[in-house]
């Protein structure tokens, strides 16, 4: 019996594989449950949240479902559901009554997680209302987790002011406030996102590259010594999640190095490869990397809170390698009700869609305790306004994945009735992370109807 004990203090001490710097934390694993567990924790798996942020708005008549409940059918653009779609809400009719009073664009971007009014600024007095929603969550989760919080994005951020509604450009290029007026440093670059989280500096340089033995080369041995200790289950989920780690590591080097397959990135995305070294030169890998690198985050409880911007507010993101698609994101939403770009406009809608439904059908194939990392969850995928040419900061278009710990009934569509915040979503969610609020931004009290 003494022997166990020791055993288990060993691991429940044990949170990384370590070697020559290279650091590794491990994902929840039963044999190893002792090593999260906290004050507010039972030894199970903590939950998780991301917040998914795309621009410009969607084309609603093919976005929300007629019906409501569980029987609703899957509109065009939510059609990439079909198959994770019972691990999905979809939300319609949150507001942000605070958005109305500014300009198109950075007066909702800049409050997309915090909801609160925004400060009208050429740049001196920024304002974003009050701190963001997943920051107040790192706030709290933080001191479990080496990593707070991370910060993703695609684009850098853009300084100056758009002198046409005498706005800084700046509070389109954040989602994320540490307070009202200090915005998040986002990350654009996969590579250096890699090494925050692993502690492993992946060199463009081949020469070095070469030299540098592969990550799972350092912890090999430490992995060995450590596999007996575990159950036959963990043992497969530690070999999968090295597998993983190698998957990334290697499509990171692939996609920064120029290789991309059939992909036709647009000149953007050429720009800025060669301005930042690290950043792939293809738009879609890029999407696809910074999801997986969150995807892992969450799987080794490195953090329990993320952030992404698939784009900038005001971006000039050209979708063009979409079939039947000639154009930019932003100038397309502009619709004018014009059929012809229109339904270019909702084939952006559905791309977006589809990235958010591969990436919930990843955390669904990881196993977790006896569910799925998807069941500890929760992932909210949205835009800061509904229509984009109305720049309407009503009705907006808002999914939530996973199971929040088993505490979300999904696979249906609930709509709000009446003038309903965002921030009643976003006080939900805190309480199932564990921060105690009486309220959030201009909530009125945690969303309803959600279990």
């Amino acid at each position: 019996m003494r022997k166990q004990i020791q055993s288990a203090k060993a691991l429940s001490r044990r949170r990384f594989l370590q070697g020559c710097g290279v650091a590794l934390n491990l994902p929840w694993m039963s044999s190893l449950s002792p090593r999260i567990a906290s004050a507010d924790e039972g030894g199970g798996p903590p939950v998780r949240s991301a917040f998914l942020y795309f621009p410009n708005g969607v084309w609603e008549k093919d976005w929300i479902p007629k019906e409501s409940g569980d029987k609703y059918e899957l509109t065009p653009s939510l059609k990439p559901l079909a198959d994770i779609r019972s691990d999905v809400l979809v939300l319609t009719g949150l507001d942000k009554k605070h958005s109305h009073g500014g300009d198109g664009h950075y007066a909702k971007t800049a409050n997309f997680l915090t909801g609160m009014p925004v400060t009208k600024t050429t740049g001196k007095d920024i304002s974003s209302g009050g701190i963001s929603v997943d920051q107040l969550m790192a706030q709290h989760t933080g001191k479990f987790t080496p990593l707070p919080s991370l910060e993703l994005g695609t684009e850098p951020v853009i300084s100056g002011i758009d002198s046409n509604v005498g706005y800084t450009r700046l509070y389109g290029s954040h989602i994320s406030w540490q307070s009202p007026t200090r915005p998040v440093a986002k990350e654009i670059n996969p590579r250096l996102v890699y090494e925050r989280l692993f502690g492993k500096t992946l060199t463009p340089d081949s020469a070095k590259a070469e030299s540098y033995q592969n990550l799972l080369d350092y912890v090999l041995e430490d992995a060995r010594r450590l596999r007996p200790k575990l159950g036959r289950d963990d043992q497969f989920k530690m070999d999968e999640y090295l597998d993983s780690v190698r998957a990334v590591e290697k499509r990171i080097e692939f996609a920064t190095k120029g290789g991309s397959g059939d992909s036709q990135p647009d000149v953007d995305d050429h720009v800025l490869a060669a301005a930042r070294p690290g950043v792939p030169g293809d738009f879609r890998e890029h999407i696809a990397i910074m999801l997986d690198l969150i995807v892992l985050a969450f799987q080794t409880d490195s953090t329990r809170v993320a952030s992404l911007m698939f784009a900038n507010d005001v971006s000039g993101r050209n979708f063009s390698f979409l079939d039947g698609v000639k154009g930019g994101h932003h100038e397309l939403s502009h619709h004018e009700n014009k059929k012809e770009k229109i339904e270019q406009y909702q084939l952006i809608n559905r791309w977006h869609v589809e990235q958010f439904a591969q990436m919930l059908t990843k955390l669904r194939s990881i196993k977790e305790g006896d569910g799925t990392l998807l069941d500890n969850c929760m992932i909210l995928f949205g835009s800061s306004m509904s229509d984009g040419n109305r720049h309407d900061p009503d009705n907006l278009p808002i999914l939530l994945g996973g199971r929040g710990g088993r505490t979300l009934n999904s696979g249906r569509h609930l709509p709000a009735e009446g003038q309903v915040p965002l921030c009643n979503l976003y006080h939900a969610m805190l309480d199932r992370m564990g921060v105690e609020v009486e309220a959030f931004g201009d909530s009125t009290g945690p969303l309803k109807d959600l279990a």
